[in-house]
């Protein structure tokens, strides 16, 4: 698979990386320690017992109800997997969106409809992906007699509004959870969904057509880390951070004559004010998302970053802006 993702590169990590939507407050001390401590000697317990109860018990749910996952987008293709091999020919996705929900679709050649009353299979997104905002189909689509799943990676993140499925709704969905962005430990591929309540055959199903040990060590290490009280405080005190940031970079962006869309996240999509010099800019050590792939053409996702690398930013497209002036 050659996607298109945020980022390190063939010109190794960024200084300053915008283009990614990991916690910039990270990485998380008791989950990077808990990783660091983590026993690479030995298999896990291939059942997972003790991280699904875990996990079950953080979320108030049934640990039948947990399955595991290599990464969000390894569950991506499994479940797309699942539903084709069972006969769903259809699937419904966002008008912006994740990439790896449609490329999925095409590997089994499921056909996209604009209906959600047409699909087997309907994604969603909430903070949503590229925009950080409500989807307005949400209720909608958790109607349907599909299998419905509301991937929340930027659940965490989320520094306003608020989910817009309520616990009903949210029984009747699978939601997928990769909390490795809010932890800032995006290196440490592990994710996990919740199944619904109607849902265990499929999670059975799912659970048969895993490889063994789909996580490893590290990444059990990184989700036991993640429901412990300590963690939950350090994220709650993340996101009043970078909502300061947030405030601050929105204004600069502004300022400077960029154009920002609404977000409820820690990214927002904007509109530059003119072309931007990108091989100039990552030259510099900035790196930016395109969000051509996403959906939307002509605008850039940022992540929510300091001070230094908001200033960094705003000095680097003055001066590439100037180089490349008549």
């Amino acid at each position: 698979m050659s996607g298109i993702h945020g980022g390190p590169d063939a010109l190794g990590v960024p200084r300053w990386d915008f283009s990614t939507n990991a916690n910039a407050c990270g990485p998380c001390p008791t989950a990077q320690a808990a990783v660091h401590a983590a026993d690479a000697q030995h298999y896990p317990d291939p059942a997972y017992t003790d991280l699904r109860a875990s996990l079950a018990a953080f979320h108030g749910v049934a640990a039948e109800r947990i399955v595991v996952a290599g990464s969000a987008s390894e569950f991506i293709a499994r479940l797309t997997a699942a539903v084709a091999r069972s006969g769903g020919r259809q699937v419904w996705l966002p008008a912006l969106a994740y990439g790896d929900y449609a490329h999925a679709a095409r590997a089994w050649e499921m056909q996209r409809v604009s209906e959600p009353a047409q699909a087997d299979l309907l994604w969603l997104c909430e903070p949503a992906s590229p925009l950080g905002n409500a989807e307005p189909m949400a209720n909608t689509v958790a109607g349907q007699g599909g299998a419905v799943v509301l991937d929340r990676a930027y659940e965490p993140l989320r520094l306003s509004g608020h989910c817009s499925l309520g616990a009903e709704a949210l029984d009747r969905v699978w939601q997928l959870w990769s909390p490795n962005k809010a932890l800032g430990l995006t290196g440490v591929r592990g994710a996990y969904a919740i199944a619904p309540l109607q849902g265990l055959a499929l999670a059975r199903s799912l659970e048969q057509m895993a490889p063994s040990w789909p996580l490893g060590a590290h990444a059990v290490a990184m989700l036991t880390a993640w429901v412990q009280a300590d963690t939950q405080r350090w994220l709650a005190q993340s996101r009043e951070q970078l909502t300061t940031w947030k405030a601050a970079q929105v204004a600069c962006l502004g300022e400077a004559g960029w154009v920002c869309l609404p977000s409820e996240a820690n990214y927002v999509c904007a509109r530059a004010p003119h072309a931007l010099d990108v091989p100039a800019l990552r030259a510099q050590g900035i790196k930016l998302r395109d969000t051509t792939s996403l959906g939307l053409p002509g605008h850039w996702r940022l992540g929510v970053l300091p001070p230094a690398a908001q200033q960094a930013l705003h000095t680097a497209v003055l001066e590439t802006t100037k180089e490349t002036s008549p």
